[in-house]
């Protein structure tokens, strides 16, 4: 392990994504097959194989009980590590040092050996799990011998590797290392969801033996978003696809002989929250993968998805919820049939066999969709967008007819076009540190509206957009008035204003507003006004009050 995090370490001094990829392939050439396959998956963040569906249940608290037990070092030592690194790699590291007697056998790390560890903690289950978790966790730390070879693997433990390297330069890494096609090495790695085992494959030119998993999640194809209202210029050229965005749960879903499996964004498996979907799918005839988005929805009309959250995560659903949040699975995309796999086929051609190989049931449709050029996109899209709202969704997705689908990519393929509910003027009353390159900066803004009497009433939190700069400068003006603290949060005077958009506004009892903000994002920082002028709780009411209205809900 001690090579493998030297390379680590060199990876993340390069900015070049070139030189990146050939540091890594060489790496990967000098090494033998068992530390190769456990290596190009550590590579990509994760300790095991995608198709796997496996977590190494390890928690943060778990390693720092660890390293203290092993190491001997106290809660005030870690704590100004951390603030100090900003990651438990980079904080824990620095206390490595002989183990204290605890009866761990000694052993040398290598990524193979490591890999055998990972499986026997995700393996853990029943009684004194918790137990057995932070043994074997100590074993892992008893073998670091230097402080770089902890560092990470401590990241890789937390998921939290953070060396500038992509899951794509991973696959590229591998094709340079075994003078393979860069293509063919990334088909190879979607169709099996282990880039591990297509690194041995690649490295005795086997690629042609992969085939399709199913099963295996593949990564969401993912849509750039588009400024309502602004020139369109991104869609210029080419014919595009349009349909509704939904206001839901993207989900993929497999099905073959073995069933029907649904995967979500993060590619948990959720099929026991949606039994009715997987039924329906169960009983279409044929292999697929499809790709769309689970709604809320009742009477031929979609629901807000404040209706769809009491399914989520929901490993045992009730005769009494299925009745009270039916839902419908509207998919927009097919990945495979049978045994051919279709994401380098064009958009307009996957779209044909979707219709062919999904039918419409009470729980199962396809997107409806129109194909238009950018002169009837200037004529038409207002007039869409709004009948696309009026009908309950978001907005509008736009995709190229002849777009192919890219895994996990965002480009100039697919765009979303959504327009925010509404915005708040808001008052910042307590922040926190950032996380990675954000750890030196105050970067989570608790914000507030006025109440009835005036007084400041909690309403959300929010960490997207503003530049380094703003941050930068936000940081130095709250270290300047901190008043206190509270918990992990650093309380500060009620200065500095904010204009934040949201998309929804629905009660909770999170914030002492007794409201919350879904998806809030900093619009901009109101120095022009004081924080005496900043909206109140009326208005939030007001804004919900419509929000229902537009819904066709009495409150």
């Amino acid at each position: 392990m001690i090579q493998f995090a030297r390379t680590c370490e060199s990876i993340g001094e390069t900015p070049s994504k070139t030189e990146k990829i050939s540091r890594l392939a060489e790496y990967f050439r000098a090494i033998d097959d068992a530390d190769l396959e456990a290596s190009a998956r550590f590579f990509t963040g994760s300790p095991f194989a995608q198709r796997d569906q496996k977590n190494l249940t390890l928690g943060g608290n778990t390693i720092v009980a660890a390293a203290k037990n092993v190491w001997g070092i106290g809660d005030s030592d870690i704590s100004a590590a951390y603030r100090e690194a900003g990651d438990l790699g980079s904080a824990l590291c620095a206390f490595i040092r002989p183990p204290l007697d605890l009866g761990l056998f000694s052993q040398t790390l290598s990524p193979a050996s490591l890999r055998v560890l990972f499986e026997d903690i995700a393996n853990v289950s029943g009684k004194n799990a918790g137990a057995r978790r932070l043994h074997l966790c100590q074993r892992i730390l008893s073998a670091c011998t230097q402080a770089i070879e902890a560092k990470y693997v401590i990241k890789i433990m937390t998921g939290d590797l953070r060396i500038g390297l992509r899951e794509g330069f991973v696959v590229e890494a591998v094709a340079e290392a075994f003078a393979q096609s860069a293509r063919d090495v990334r088909k190879a790695s979607m169709l099996s969801g282990d880039i591990g085992s297509v690194a041995i494959a690649a490295k005795i030119d086997a690629l042609d033996g992969i085939c399709m998993v199913y099963g295996s999640p593949i990564g969401f194809m993912l849509a750039s978003p588009l400024t309502f209202g602004g020139s369109y210029r991104e869609l210029a050229r080419g014919g595009w696809l349009v349909e509704d965005k939904f206001d839901g749960i993207r989900a993929q879903a497999h099905k073959n002989e073995d069933g029907v499996r649904l995967f979500s964004r993060t590619l948990n498996d959720i099929s026991r929250s949606y039994p009715e979907i997987v039924d329906a799918l169960k009983n279409m005839p044929g292999r697929f993968v499809v790709d769309g988005e689970i709604i809320a929805h009742r009477n031929g009309g979609a629901l807000p998805f404040r209706y769809l959250q009491a399914r989520m995560q929901r490993k045992i659903v009730t005769a009494d919820l299925l009745d009270e949040v039916p839902v419908l699975y509207v998919c927009f995309d097919i990945l495979a049939c049978g045994d051919d796999f279709l994401l380098d086929e064009p958009l307009s051609h996957r779209r044909a066999m979707l219709a062919g190989v999904v039918h419409a049931t009470p729980h199962v449709t396809v997107s409806q969709s129109r194909e238009l050029m950018p002169v009837e996109l200037d004529e038409t899209l207002g007039r869409l967008f709004y009948e696309a709202r009026s009908r309950g969704h978001e907005g509008l997705l736009l995709k190229r007819a002849d777009s192919p689908y890219h895994p996990g990519r965002r480009g100039k393929w697919w765009f979303k076009l959504k327009r925010e509910l509404s915005t708040l003027d808001v008052v910042v009353v307590a922040v926190e540190w950032g996380h990675g390159k954000r750890a030196k900066v105050l970067s989570d803004y608790t914000f507030a509206v006025r109440g009835m009497a005036g007084e400041l009433l909690t309403i959300g939190k929010a960490y997207s957009g503003l530049t380094d700069a703003e941050i930068t400068e936000l940081t130095r003006r709250f270290l300047d008035h901190r008043i206190g603290r509270k918990g992990h949060g650093i309380l500060v005077e009620p200065t500095i204003v904010l204009e934040v958009a949201f998309d929804i506004v629905q009660p909770s009892d999170l914030h002492q507003s007794g409201f919350a903000l879904r998806f809030p994002r900093i619009v901009r920082i109101r120095d022009d006004k004081p924080a005496s002028e900043i909206d109140t709780i009326g208005r939030v009411d007001e804004i919900y009050k419509e929000m229902l209205r537009r819904e066709g809900v009495e409150r």
